[in-house]
This record gives structure tokens, C-alpha cells and sequence, in this order.
């Protein structure tokens, strides 16, 4: 009998358990649905990734890093191109070649420099030309370079460029008369033997009080793909294979790039007369001048008529032009535009209006005169060698 109470007893307590688990808490157990289950709670949507903002260098596109001078004003610098100059020091440093004839056929180089501070051995040095003043000009820089030509004095008078034209740097430079040439020659002429470094520049810098800081916002020389997305690969109607491009500024200085498909880099060599095209090479580490783009644009380049004795040349940037880039063994067609001193190079669309990006990294860029146009050459490498 007591083991039949037992049994009783304890169907009771189950029972009641259960039934206390069925209940709410809270004592909303009579409003809970059929079955027992509370409804599902709505889950709280993902707040969308709030993506970096737009912080790319001024002269390559690349995604600043925490050892990119940030505001400071780049410099650019004036090299002596004469085949008695070569090898130059310190150019495969520069993130932009700019190469332009000048008097007498022959071109200089403008290195374009992001951080000048701890710059190597740069030279040998040369004069200031009004067309590579101009492009640097919109962007304030830092223009390095010993003497200058009359139209360069007008216009740092008309544009009151005193302070970022560095053409006072005699103190800050040194002479290496027993430097030597490609060909092992030495005892050269003095235009080919004054240097600097990025400690001379500094040094100058500071004595002169220079205002080094700009503040550029998310401008950029060039209008460059967004680091964050893939590479562009050209293609289209206007693309055409440039495994090598031969750039002819005059029958005497011309400038051949040579695409390496396996480091997609276009690497320089120079025409020496007799001894053909050799490798543009570096002094200061033996290194041949290599460049992710190439930039080719076609203008008007003639004589200043009221410096005809000098030889002076005036290169229309007033109305624009015609050009191609050059990106990864392939060139496309492209339009230019300029226009006065103070305003920026921009590529554009062959529709005149869109603007176009090149990819991010170096760049080998050459304004040639017209009358050369048809000595510019895109071609593949089998039929270069051929």
C-alpha cells in the first residue's frame, strides 16, 4: 500500500515540474503560443564595413605607408642628358623621368622626387627649361637645378616662383672633376661634374627658410586606378602591341623602353651613335632605369622666335594634344591637356573629356615634338629583333 502512495507521489511532483518548466518567467505564460515557443527574436542587421578612406601618394598612386613624407612638397631635379653626363646618379630614385628636348636636339632629364631628405649622390646637374618648369609649376614643387634660361627668369618673375626655385644651390653642391663617363673617359667638361645629395638639399633648405609643406588632399600628378582595385590591362580598337617603344626626340637622342613580361616593367637604354642603344643605367647602384608606365605626348616644339641665337624651345602645352600610354607590353591611344603654367597635366579620354587613369607605380614620361612622329615606334619584340 505505502509503495502504491509512493508511486502516486511522485507522478504528482513530475507533473508539476513540467509544468512549472511550461511557464513564463515573467508571467506571460497564458499569452505563450500553442507549442510552448517564444518567437523568434528579429536578428540585428550587419552595419556594412566603412571602407578606408582615398590616401593614395602624390606621384605614383601607391597607398601612402607611415614612411610617405605626407605634405611635404616633392622636388624635382635637373640632369644633365649629354652622352659625356651618362651614367647619371640617382635617377632610378625619382618616381617621374620627365625627358623634352631642348637647344640643339638634345634632351635633359627631370627627376621628380617624393622624399629629397636622404636622397643619394644626384647629378650631374644642369639649367632650368621654361617646359619642364611648367609641368611642375600647378604643383608647387621644389625645382632644383644650376642656372636657368631667360624665359625661365620672366616666368618665376610672373609667377613670383622665388622661393620654391632653387636655382641658388652652388654652395650646396660639389664638383667631381675626375668623375668618368660611359666610355671610361675622364677630365670631362665642368657641366658634367656638379652633384648634390638629399643632406646638401635639406642643408639648403633650412638656411633658406624654404616653405616645404603642401597640403595636397587626394590629388595626384596623375589620374591613377585606385590602388585597392586591380591593375587595368588595355585593350580595345585603339591597342596595339609596345614590347618596344622607341621614343625620338631628334636624330641624335633617342630613347628606347624594352618590356620584361616576367617583373611587367619597361626597362631604358639611350642611343650612343656607333655604339647603338645601351643600358640607362644608375651610378649610384648599377641599376638600368625601370618604369611601370610609360607616358608619350605630341605637341608643337619650335624655336622661341626672339631666341633664335639661343635655340631656345617653346613647347605648346596651350591646346593639348594626342599621345599614348604604355602599360604592361600594350599601348593605347590617349588625349592631352594643359593648357597655362598653372594648370595640371591631365590625360584624357580620346572623347576629349573623360578623364583617363593610368595604373599606379614609375613613370617615364616624354613630350616629343610632332615632327617626330612618325619616328615613334610600338612593336613586338620578335619583330624588333627581326
Amino acid at each position: 500500500m505505502k509503495r502504491l502512495l509512493s508511486l502516486i507521489l511522485i507522478l504528482v511532483l513530475a507533473v508539476g515540474l513540467l509544468a512549472a518548466c511550461g511557464k513564463d518567467p515573467g508571467g506571460a505564460g497564458a499569452d505563450t503560443p500553442a507549442g510552448g515557443n517564444q518567437p523568434a527574436a528579429t536578428p540585428e542587421p550587419t552595419p556594412e564595413p566603412t571602407p578606408e578612406p582615398y590616401n593614395a601618394q602624390l606621384l605614383t598612386g601607391y597607398e601612402k605607408d607611415s614612411s610617405y613624407p605626407d605634405n611635404q612638397r616633392p622636388v624635382a631635379i635637373m640632369f644633365n642628358n649629354l652622352i659625356d653626363a651618362r651614367p647619371q646618379n640617382g635617377l632610378s630614385d625619382a618616381e617621374i623621368v620627365v625627358e623634352i628636348k631642348v637647344e640643339g636636339g638634345i634632351t635633359r632629364f627631370m627627376g621628380i622626387f617624393d622624399d629629397w631628405s636622404d636622397l643619394d649622390k644626384l647629378g650631374p646637374l644642369r639649367s632650368a627649361r621654361d617646359q619642364y618648369l611648367k609641368l611642375i609649376m600647378p604643383w608647387q614643387m621644389l625645382y632644383v637645378h644650376d642656372g636657368q634660361s631667360v624665359v625661365v627668369d620672366q616666368m618665376e618673375r610672373d609667377y613670383d616662383y622665388y622661393e620654391f626655385n632653387l636655382k641658388q644651390v652652388g654652395s650646396f653642391t660639389w664638383r667631381e672633376r675626375d668623375r668618368y663617363n660611359w666610355a671610361g673617359k675622364t677630365g670631362l667638361a665642368t657641366e658634367h661634374t656638379e652633384y648634390t645629395d638629399g643632406a646638401h638639399l635639406a642643408d639648403f633648405i633650412t638656411n633658406q627658410g624654404v616653405d616645404t609643406y603642401r597640403d595636397y588632399g587626394e590629388s595626384t600628378f596623375f589620374n591613377f586606378v585606385d590602388y585597392r582595385e586591380p591593375a587595368r590591362q588595355l585593350s580595345g580598337d585603339e591597342v596595339s602591341v609596345a614590347e618596344q617603344v622607341t621614343v625620338q626626340h631628334s636624330s641624335s637622342y633617342r630613347t628606347r623602353l624594352t618590356y620584361d613580361s616576367s617583373l611587367n616593367l619597361y626597362y631604358m637604354s639611350q642611343y650612343y651613335g656607333k655604339s647603338g642603344y645601351l643600358d640607362t643605367v644608375d651610378q649610384n647602384n648599377d641599376q638600368q632605369l625601370a618604369f611601370d608606365n610609360v607616358v608619350v605626348l605630341f605637341t608643337d616644339i619650335h624655336t622661341y622666335p626672339q631666341y633664335a641665337e639661343k635655340d631656345l624651345q617653346y613647347v605648346d602645352y596651350d591646346f593639348g594634344g594626342y599621345g599614348y600610354y604604355i602599360y604592361g607590353g600594350k599601348a593605347e591611344r590617349i588625349r592631352w591637356t594643359k593648357g597655362v603654367a598653372e594648370q595640371a597635366l591631365r590625360l584624357v579620354q580620346l572623347d576629349g573629356s573623360t578623364p583617363y587613369e593610368i595604373n599606379c607605380g614609375k613613370t617615364y614620361l616624354a613630350v616629343v615634338d610632332l615632327d617626330e612622329f612618325n619616328n615613334f615606334t610600338c612593336e613586338a619584340l620578335t619583330t624588333a629583333e627581326g
